[in-house]
């Protein structure tokens, strides 16, 4: 039985949108809008969908970086949302994050040792030598050398200072990553390296991984279950193997007939989605995905589908209406 760590319920989170002379709400952006999934120990899942789907929005949320407008995250059975700055400072240990461009997430007025130990300071968790040895320690994990912490950021390859916020990350002995698109920004033979990096990390110190990523051929390597969103709602989420082999919902489809066959000898149907993505500050009716959908019926344009079991995937689609 696969115990959760972390469970998500109705999270929602909303930017306002403000105009005028006094600043008046006139609307909402719905980055987030009313997800619920969980995150059992020891598994990577991974959450995929195209650009401004509020992936990112999510995980932040889950952290607690952005306040949520809605729900709870429940990690080890406490809810995070409404906590205190005390009482979240105690289990930010447990919570960090990778974030996607290694070239903005470091400090340039530091050096790599001092960026590395300002979670164990911050914390409490060691000084002097021994807080010295902790961030040789660190840098040897994520395959760099103790001579590195005296450089500085700028000195080191994207690929480099990826591995530099991995071992930021670590320094707490954190429970769970959420890994923001870690790899996006590094040239695909680096990616490799990174994406390897992580899986012997999760076996060696037992982490549980939230993989946002847009490239479904990195989610399938590296992840356990998948979940796809659509403007900031979850419309598929699914054991990987089941969801790449067969998905049930038009979304996701369209989405795999996108990744690349290595096999120029292999022919595949590309399911071409129409129209672009409608804006999260108006979203349509219903289901969100209607106006890009080849198997729209009418009830699909009125009423949100509730988000279901169907065969051991749960999928949000009025085609699989009991």
């Amino acid at each position: 039985m696969k115990q959760p760590l972390v469970e998500i319920k109705n999270l929602k989170k909303y930017f306002p949108i403000k105009k005028g002379f006094l600043s008046r709400t006139v609307n909402y952006v719905k980055a987030v809008d009313g997800l619920n999934f969980t995150i059992n120990k020891g598994e990577t899942l991974g959450l995929v969908g195209e650009s401004g789907c509020g992936k990112s929005t999510t995980g932040r949320t889950i952290l607690q970086l952005l306040e949520p407008t809605e729900g709870e995250v429940l990690y080890a059975g406490k809810n995070l949302v409404g906590m205190n700055k005390r009482e979240l400072r105690t289990l930010r240990k447990d919570l960090q994050i990778v974030f996607q461009d290694p070239y903005a997430s470091l400090d340039p007025r530091l050096t790599v040792g001092d960026i590395i130990a300002e979670p164990l300071e911050i914390h409490g968790l060691a000084q002097g030598k021994e807080k010295d040895r902790k961030v040789e320690e660190l840098l040897d994990v994520v395959g760099l050398s103790g001579y590195h912490a005296k450089r500085y950021a700028h000195e080191f390859s994207g690929g480099q200072r990826q591995r530099i916020g991995i071992a930021r990350a670590l320094a707490l002995n954190p429970k769970l990553i959420v890994a923001d698109e870690p790899v996006s920004a590094l040239d695909v033979s680096i990616q490799s390296q990174v994406i390897n990096l992580l899986q012997d990390l999760q076996q060696q110190f037992e982490l549980t991984y939230l993989f946002i990523s847009h490239d479904l051929s990195v989610v399938r390597h590296i992840s356990d279950r998948v979940g796809v969103m659509y403007l900031g709602r979850m419309v598929e989420l699914a054991d990987k193997n089941a969801l790449f082999q067969s998905p049930k919902h038009p979304y996701t489809q369209a989405l795999l007939s996108a990744v690349p066959q290595p096999n120029p000898l292999l022919k595949k149907e590309r399911i071409v989605l129409q129209g672009d993505v409608p804006s999260p500050a108006n979203p349509p009716s219903g289901c969100t995905f209607h106006p890009r959908c080849s198997a729209c019926m009418d009830i699909c344009k009125t009423e949100k589908p509730v988000f279901r079991k169907v065969d051991n995937q749960y999928v949000a689609c009025h085609l699989y209406n009991e």
